[in-house]
């Protein structure tokens, strides 16, 4: 499984999380990902993700003027989805633990395999 795989479930959360901080254009989401080291997620995956969201009504758009060139779409979360990203992160700390349980353990008990 590739990382873009894995990351692909965990980015709607990401996007979530970012958009509640302040409205955020479509190329500056990715910009932002890209600084937090999410480089393989170009605004080509980001603006069906947006636009889903925005039929679930978890974000909302309103054109505004941009200094450079046409009117730019900008999200921001709506009250259903400040709630996702509660439920969101809760899945997430869930899932994080569980995982990290794994691998401590499986490191741990690394040692009393019999290799033959």
């Amino acid at each position: 499984m590739s990382t873009t795989q894995m990351l692909k479930g965990i980015l709607d959360g990401c996007l979530l999380a970012i958009i509640k901080n302040k409205a955020v254009y479509g190329y500056e989401l990715a910009e932002k990902l890209e600084s937090y080291g999410f480089h393989s997620f170009s605004e080509g995956t980001i603006y069906p993700l947006l636009m889903r969201m925005q039929k679930e009504e978890l974000v909302s758009s309103t054109l505004k003027k941009s200094t450079a060139g046409p009117r730019r779409k900008y999200y921001s979360l709506t009250a259903k989805g400040e709630a996702e990203l509660v439920m969101f992160l809760k899945r997430w700390a869930h899932l994080q633990a569980n995982v990290n349980r794994v691998l401590e353990y499986e490191s741990e008990t690394k040692g009393d395999e019999v290799v033959e």
